[in-house]
């Protein structure tokens, strides 16, 4: 067993060679009964399995031999081998399908080497009429086909849908069998009667029911007035305050949870939800609600010709889909985004956040379709509960039109990985404080506690400060006091332990770390060129702050920096659509194509030509030897 830890470390580094190739990362859990019998154990290995998966990586889970010693198989022991140990994890994570692969082709009737040995390609443990026989076990391994029957059987006892035994030689097994074609041996309780097969639609045909609603919905959405739409979004707003007690109730179950798995303290903050949460939410709706008609805004007007007349208009995108982490309070934000907007909406919470997100929606989409006298149905704003059905959502580029995932760097790599659909995402929130030569030092104390602490864990949080070296004689010693009396852990980067600033026991890991708490990366500068580099190599083109008394500098500094957002003389925080008088924001991109920076209703819109002709124009009219028509090309007034 001690050879074990040897061997597990060969393992993982094949499947870490395996799996990049596909620009995949893995993970491993080494796991033993006690993680499974162990109520605290099991809900914190279940938790962090799903993020795992939410980060689009792949967990190995294999037994810890080394530990467990491979002794006291039983059943009262949980598992005795892998193929127990994945009836187990299948039950754990709401699997729909386990895969067992083995080294035969599936369940034979009787051993595959005698004569006459034919492949079971379906069994169903309620009908008695089919048998087998087992042979002798493999060399390879504890388990065998025994075992793997075994499994299948408890895999269906615990609620798994449907287990295949499949040879792991056909490389293609995993597509195969996904892709309905017949592969192995299938093992269910009974086999699907016509009605059970209508009632058990795909996840693909329900993601894309979802997908079809909201476009229905939103098209309905359309045609309520400017008036209608804004009283409608005013319900939304005062809904959350009504049922505020129902809103806590749920977050609680949900904060209960997270605390019991021992999670973060960044991740518990995002996640919990307070009536003075729930009130900027209301009145960030209602400042939703009362700003200008957003929809069919004239952008530009252009005469073509003597009667032809060309208008540039503000239409919605169609349908959004949004997938986001741990804030809850994004749920209300964004379904208020896409109702101004006119957009349909589909949105995928963590999983942290389930109770509050299921009441949230619900009271959402029943002011709604209340506050429009039924002409907007439910459906216009969809909740997806599961991962399968995000990663069908994501095929659906022909039915959804902007996906926007809001999480950290993971999740962004993943969607951006798996569709077609385009995205708009940050990665990171990396966002550098630069205090300069001239900087006034009462205030950049003020910014720079006030950019750190305010909220820790909003991507518009301060990571970095960049002291420039003449600020050594004047405030950086004071501003890395205040930071510290406001519990700011400090990193120190390679010339502020130089300088003495810090010492080598505060050396950061690395120069590009959101730390999404109160810690704090300190590194001092030559000058603000040197600044604006380092903000280009380790940023995240977020937003960056420049604090200095010199308007010359300051110029030059929001000139030269990319970055989504670029302050002076204040605090990043301030990187936020409500603070914007956005209302609310969907996301911050940090892309640079349609939206950049915080994103409201704005991002949230394409455009339309409208084109209007007097006299029935025809192209031909304009073209030829003799054209009857002349193009005048001159610019109309937007508000004609």
């Amino acid at each position: 067993s001690a050879c074990a830890s040897a061997g597990q470390l060969g393992l993982m580094s094949l499947y870490d060679t395996l799996f990049s190739q596909c620009d995949i990362s893995a993970s491993q859990f080494l796991v033993t009964s006690y993680d499974f019998t162990d109520e605290s154990r099991r809900a914190h290995l279940e938790y962090s399995l799903e993020q795992i998966i939410e980060h689009g990586m792949v967990p190995i889970i294999n037994e810890n031999d080394a530990v467990s010693g491979n002794q006291g198989y039983t059943k009262e022991n949980v598992f005795s081998d892998n193929d127990a140990l994945a009836s187990i994890v299948a039950s754990q994570m709401g699997a729909e399908v386990l895969l067992l692969l083995t080294d035969v082709d599936g369940l034979y009737d009787r051993p595959p080497s005698e004569p006459g040995a034919a492949i079971i390609p379906e069994y169903y443990r309620d009908v008695e009429d089919v048998s087998f026989r087992i042979g002798d076990k493999s060399a390879q391994g504890r388990g065998g086909m025994k075992a793997k029957v075994d499994s299948a059987m408890r895999a269906l006892d615990v609620g798994v849908k449907a287990v295949v035994v499949a040879s792991g030689h056909n490389l293609s097994v995993v597509r195969d069998v996904f892709s309905s074609k017949s592969t192995g041996t299938i093992f269910m309780d009974r086999p699907p009667t016509p009605t059970a097969a209508e009632m058990a639609v795909s996840c693909a045909s329900s993601s894309a029911a979802q997908a079809e609603a909201a476009r229905s919905e939103a098209r309905k959405l359309q045609t309520l007035t400017s008036e209608e739409r804004s009283a409608v979004m005013q319900a939304v707003a005062q809904a959350l305050r009504d049922n505020a007690a129902e809103i806590m109730h749920a977050n609680a179950l949900d904060l209960a949870a997270v605390k019991t798995n021992k999670v973060e303290a960044a991740l518990v903050q995002r996640l919990k939800m307070t009536e003075a949460k729930i009130e900027t939410l209301a009145a960030g709706i209602e400042q939703l609600a009362a700003m200008d008609e957003p929809i069919g805004k004239v952008l530009g007007r252009t005469e073509l010709a003597d009667g032809l007349n060309l208008t540039k208009v503000t239409v919605p995108i169609g349908v959004l889909l949004v997938v986001f982490e741990s804030r809850p309070d994004s749920l209300p934000q964004i379904a208020s985004l896409s109702l101004r907007s006119g957009n349909g909406l589909l949105l995928k919470g963590g999983r942290e956040a389930e109770h509050s997100n299921a009441a949230l929606h619900r009271i959402v989409v029943d002011a709604v379709h209340t506050a429009s006298g039924g002409r907007v149905g439910r459906g216009i704003i969809g909740l997806v509960t599961s991962r399968n059905e995000v990663t069908e959502l994501l095929q659906l580029d022909s039915l959804i039109d902007l996906v926007i995932p809001r999480g950290g760097k993971g999740l962004v790599h993943h969607v951006k990985q798996n569709t077609r659909i385009p995205v708009l995402s940050h990665a990171d929130g990396i966002c550098h404080l630069y205090i300069d030569s001239e900087a006034d030092g009462a205030k950049a104390i003020s910014i720079a506690v006030d950019s750190k602490t305010d909220y820790p864990a909003a991507c518009n949080a301060t990571e970095t400060i960049l002291l420039h070296e003449a600020t050594m004689d004047s405030c950086a010693e004071s501003v890395l006091r205040a930071l510290r009396q406001a519990s700011v852990k400090l990193k120190a980067g390679p010339r502020a332990i130089e300088l003495g600033l810090l010492t080598a026991a505060d050396a950061a890991d690395s120069m590009a770390i959101e730390y999404g708490d109160l810690t704090c990366l300190v590194e001092v500068v030559s000058d603000m060129d040197a600044a604006i580099t380092h903000i280009h190599e380790h940023g995240s083109s977020h937003t960056e702050c420049i604090v200095t008394e010199n308007p010359d500098t300051a110029e030059y500094f929001q000139q030269r920096v990319d970055a989504a957002c670029v302050f002076h003389n204040a605090s990043t925080r301030f990187a936020d659509g409500f603070r914007f008088g956005l209302g609310a924001e969907v996301g911050i991109s940090t892309g640079r194509i349609h939206a950049r920076g915080p994103v409201g209703v704005d991002g949230l819109l394409s455009t339309k030509w409208v084109l209007k002709s007097r006299d029935g124009d025809t192209a031909a009219a304009f073209s030829g030897a003799e054209p009857t028509r002349v193009f005048t090309h001159k610019t109309l007034p937007t508000d004609a």
